[in-house]
This record gives C-alpha cells, sequence and structure tokens, in this order.
C-alpha cells in the first residue's frame, strides 16, 4: 500500500474511528473548515480548473512554491459533501510535492469509509477532484 502524507494519513486514521453517520457529519465539519477563494483569485477565477466531472461546481487551483504545492477550492456552500473531501484534500496535501500527490491511490478515500454515507455518483465526483489536482501536479512537475 502507498504511504500518504502524513497530515492526509491522520485524517484517514480520524474516519476510521466513526462509524456510520459519525463519517458524514465529520466530513460535514471539515466542509466549514474549508477556507474561501483568496481574494486574489477572484479575478483568476478562468484560470482555476473547473472539474466537470462533479455536478456540483467545482473550481481548483494549484499554488507552486520552492517544489511544494498548495490547492485552492471554489466551492458552493450549498455542495457540504464536496466542500468537507475539498477540504480533506487541501489540508492533507498541503506542502506535499508533486511526486507524493501523484502517488496517492485514487481511491484512498475507501480507507475512510466514506462509500457507506456517499452515493456512487458523489464518490466519482471526489474522485474527479483528486484526478484533477493530480493534473495540475503533473503540469507543474513538468516546467
Amino acid at each position: 500500500m502507498t504511504q500518504l502524507p502524513a497530515r492526509l494519513q491522520e485524517i484517514v486514521e480520524d474516519f476510521s474511528y466513526c462509524e456510520g453517520q459519525e463519517k458524514l457529519e465529520y466530513l460535514l465539519q471539515f466542509a466549514e473548515s474549508l477556507p474561501p477563494l483568496p481574494e486574489w483569485l477572484y479575478d483568476k477565477r478562468d484560470q482555476m480548473d473547473h472539474v466537470h466531472e462533479c455536478m456540483t461546481p467545482v473550481f481548483v487551483y494549484a499554488e507552486e512554491k520552492n517544489g511544494r504545492l498548495t490547492f485552492h477550492f471554489d466551492i458552493p456552500p450549498e455542495s457540504p459533501t464536496v466542500r468537507g473531501y475539498a477540504a480533506i484534500l487541501q489540508q492533507g496535501l498541503q506542502g506535499v510535492t508533486p511526486t507524493e500527490l501523484l502517488a496517492i491511490p485514487d481511491d484512498f478515500y475507501y480507507q475512510m469509509g466514506l462509500q457507506h454515507v456517499l452515493s456512487a455518483q458523489r464518490l466519482n465526483g471526489i474522485s474527479a477532484i483528486l484526478a484533477h489536482m493530480k493534473a495540475l501536479a503533473q503540469d507543474i512537475q513538468s516546467r
């Protein structure tokens, strides 16, 4: 099994202690922690990557400094599960290298048990968010 970055591994382990609806409640707590889009990105929304596969309008922007990544998300507050997953990715992957991000299994969320509280359609959408983050990381890595 691929080793997850330390902070993401902590989040995955925290979810493993939750049972049933507690997983969904914990996910919603993450949704509340997703910061608003930074002001400097307001006028650059057209440069953000749109996750078309997700039913919710999801936009992601990758910022690279000294080989380390930071991701910013623009997701409507009416989509708390998607916001929660994005917050998990934002917090769990803060400061990773493109190589570390590309090594994360696409379905790592199964370790969190999210498949027990989210529909298959929602799981496909959240998988697409990670896929877009990986595509952005690959673009950055190839520069």
